[in-house]
């Protein structure tokens, strides 16, 4: 924890895009620059690390490797320091790119696809350095004023390669990433309560303040009075409120340089029920003493809830406090029929409580207590509160959907929309820019011409949303005196818009305890909901590859009628086995509409690779002619040995290739027993050799060479396909010819009631069956 306080070497890539607000160049904190000892006992330090990660080339977000921290209240300095490692003897200086934000995972898209239309996402925060770059030291962010709670990091490699590589065949390089977060955190923090002045004096270290908003506070204006200093003349001092989110960031900084005594920051719609951070700062030079007195104050904002004043009317028998002003009935019973009226009187917005449903894991449903329409007028905004705060509802994405009846708007009206965290836009009658003090909303609008909207926020911010609607007449406000608008609201949050669609598949990660979701595209769709059909392929092209991978099985119907014709019935049991599970894996395999599942997708793919290994495995040891006990004995516990490896590692190479050249090693010592035994080569027909042995080796050497070094996500297809005709075709050509003293299948070709005598051709015993 020493070297945050001493500072660190930061070694960023991307400087010139940092936001102003955060230092890569790493600098002492705030309490370093002075060096009384009032300062440095005014800070501690606190150090936070996860467990390393290994990462990967991006194909899609479940690639990147999350890291999730909590920074604590009153941090005043936060520095990531990023550890890098390698290990393996093929790695590469890769570029590492880190992504940084504030609340929720970061919405990143490194390979610059489109989002769903009406999807607002800003770029990530990120940095990119190269790996060689980062082993020579620590590269390290800082961050001034950090937001408390939660944070998240999203590391991953450069886009990957579209060849598919198998798992154990080729070396690889692991690259190893861990974060670190060191944070300095004020202990002295003096609390600002309302309407009450603090007296405050500046050195050469800054003064830290903080303040409770608290609900429904309409305005908040912050004052510093009395400012003097002892030899400068004016204010010499910046005030900052607000604290440092990513990506972007909307601290309010003010600067009291002039010669006036007094300066004000005014907030509009400040952060609702939480405590704002202020630090004070001295302009002047160093041991220059600066004075003044800090106040703040609140315009207090006093709702008008819909369902509560429904609720009085509704019990008669109970007594209320009716002293204060009220709204018209109208607002009280919204009646969409009649044109309404809201008064606003001390109001300045109409409440709708709003019900929280959770109906699955990342997914909720809201929907207003009294329907799910909210009646709009001119006179005040209609805030509805969406509960977004249990800290596992930011993995998902959020989905707004606006409608409105075609009667209801005129051509000379607009319900203005504004979707805000933290606290609800309330500016309509002044502008519609949809920003409160620290956050700039999305915006939407319900028109004439446009009776819906809808807008989706991948990834929200863990906070308290409020969605906020109101009437407005741009060209004359007499149209909305009288006018009330009845609008229906659709809220929800989904793990992934539409479920990914039907070229992709919806998929929940999870680091420890925190899950979010994401998409997994095919047939070249991308993008983060994989509506990106920039390189997708045709309906054609899809039922082409089905075709193709599905149809090249029917090979493997060469290797079964040869096993049948020589009496290996075993072998073309195996044969059939790997031909027709491959075949429907294969089919289920394919995305959208050319796709056919007979069984589930796991079991499929399971007997596909078992009926890969053990094709192998029972035509190297049929071509080893081992006695029939023998070869039982192996058959058996070879396909044994190959489901219980593909078990543990389904993908991993040598997991098959272990047991095939064990039995290649059989097959091999047989051969040259027999050569010895025999005083010549064995197989000893030439015609053997150059018409089958040789074009069925060569047919399985260019199968493995494409299988393992060949294929890619464009050419799969193709490759895969070939792969397929030349292991069926190569067992059909390797297969051994049937033994000389086999006999024909005479007692098999008819059912007689007698008894009859059937020769065993191995044994050469003759048995009454």
């Amino acid at each position: 924890m020493g070297r945050v306080g001493a500072g660190g070497t930061a070694r960023a890539a991307a400087a010139g895009s940092l936001l102003p607000l955060l230092l890569l160049l790493a600098r002492p904190p705030p309490a370093a620059a002075g060096n009384s000892k009032e300062s440095e006992a005014g800070l501690v330090s606190e150090h936070f690390s996860q467990a390393p990660q290994k990462l990967s080339f991006y194909s899609w977000y479940g690639s990147t490797r999350l890291f999730h921290f909590r920074v604590p209240p009153d941090t005043v300095l936060l520095r990531w320091l990023l550890h890098v490692s390698q290990g393996g003897p093929s790695c590469s200086d890769v570029e590492i790119t880190v992504h940084f934000r504030s609340g929720a995972p970061p919405v990143i898209n490194p390979l610059g696809t489109s989002f769903p239309d009406n999807t607002w996402s800003h770029a990530s925060f990120h940095i990119s350095t190269p790996l060689s770059t980062m082993l020579l030291g620590n590269t390290s962010v800082n961050v001034s004023h950090p937001a408390p709670g939660d944070w998240f990091l999203a590391a991953h490699l450069p886009p990957s390669s579209q060849k598919i590589q198998v798992k154990g065949f080729v070396p690889t390089c692991a690259y190893i990433f861990q974060p670190e977060m060191l944070v300095m955190r004020a202990v002295e923090v003096s609390i600002l309560e309302p309407d009450v002045p603090l007296p405050q004096t500046l050195l050469s270290y800054p003064s830290y303040l903080k303040i409770f908003v608290p609900e429904y506070t309409q305005e908040l204006r912050l004052e510093l009075q009395g400012c003097v200093s002892s030899m400068s003349p004016g204010c010499p001092v910046r005030l900052t409120a607000g604290a440092t989110t990513l990506p972007r960031n909307f601290q309010r900084v003010l600067a009291c340089s002039g010669l006036a005594p007094a300066c004000h920051l005014l907030l509009s719609s400040p952060p609702w029920g939480r405590w704002l951070q202020v630090t004070v700062e001295s302009l002047a030079d160093p041991h220059v003493t600066v004075g003044f007195t800090a106040k703040a104050a609140f315009t207090a904002c006093r709702p008008w809830s819909v369902t509560f004043h429904q609720l009085i009317q509704n019990v008669p028998n109970q007594t209320f406090d009716t002293s204060v002003v009220q709204p018209s009935q109208s607002a009280a019973h919204p009646d969409p029929a009649r044109s309404s009226r809201v008064d606003s009187g001390p109001f300045c917005l109409l409440n709708y409580p709003v019900l929280r449903e959770d109906t699955d894991v990342v997914s909720v449903h809201f929907q207003p207590l009294n329907g799910a329409f909210v009646l709009v007028h001119s006179s005040m905004p209609s805030v509805l509160q969406l509960r977004l705060d249990t800290g596992m509802d930011s993995g998902g994405s959020f989905i707004v959907v606006l409608r409105t009846n075609k009667t209801e708007v005129t051509n000379g009206t607009l319900v203005a929309a504004c979707v805000t965290a933290a606290s609800p836009f309330l500016s309509f009658n002044t502008s519609l820019n949809c920003t409160t003090a620290f956050f700039q909303g999305y915006p939407m609008s319900l028109s004439a011409s446009s009776h819906m909207a809808n807008l989706i926020i991948p990834y929200p911010e863990t906070d308290n949303w409020y969605l906020s609607l109101q009437l407005v007449c741009p060209e004359s406000s007499e149209d909305c005196e009288q006018a009330a608008v009845r609008v229906e609201t659709i809220l929800y949050l989904v793990p992934c818009l539409n479920d990914c669609g039907p070229y992709g598949q919806c998929l929940l990660l999870r680091r420890y305890g925190y899950l979010y979701a994401g998409c997994s595209c095919k047939a070249g769709w991308r993008g983060w909901s994989c509506t990106d059909n920039s390189t997708a392929q045709t309906v054609a092209q899809q039922r082409a590859a089905a075709l193709l991978l599905t149809l090249s099985n029917l090979m493997f119907l060469a290797p079964i009628a040869i096993s049948l014709h020589r009496s290996f019935l075993v072998e073309a049991s195996v044969y059939f086995y790997t031909m027709f599970f491959s075949t429907f894996y294969h089919a289920c395999d394919q995305p959208g509409e050319a796709v056919l599942c007979i069984l589930n997708y796991d079991t499929l793919q399971y007997c596909d690779f078992l009926g890969s290994g053990a094709s192998t495995w029972v035509t190297i040891l049929c071509m080893a002619r081992l006695k029939t006990i023998l070869k039982q004995v192996l058959l058996v516990l070879g396909t044994l040995v190959i489901a219980m490896s593909l078990q543990m590692d389904r993908r991993g190479i040598w997991n098959l290739m272990g047991p095939c050249v064990f039995a290649f090693v059989i097959m091999a010592s047989m051969w040259i027993y027999r050569c010895g035994h025999r005083r010549q080569c064995y197989p000893t027909s030439w015609q053997r050799w150059v018409f089958y042995l040789l074009p069925g080796i060569s047919m399985a050497s260019v199968g493995i060479a494409m299988y393992t070094s060949m294929m890619t996500s464009d050419n799969y297809y193709y490759t895969h396909s070939i792969w397929h005709i030349l292991l069926a075709g190569s067992a059909a050509f390797l297969l051994p010819p049937r033994e000389e003293k086999a006999g024909s299948w005479a007692c098999l070709q008819k059912f007689p009631c007698h008894y009859q005598i059937c020769r065993n051709d191995r044994d050469e015993l003759y048995a009454v069956t």
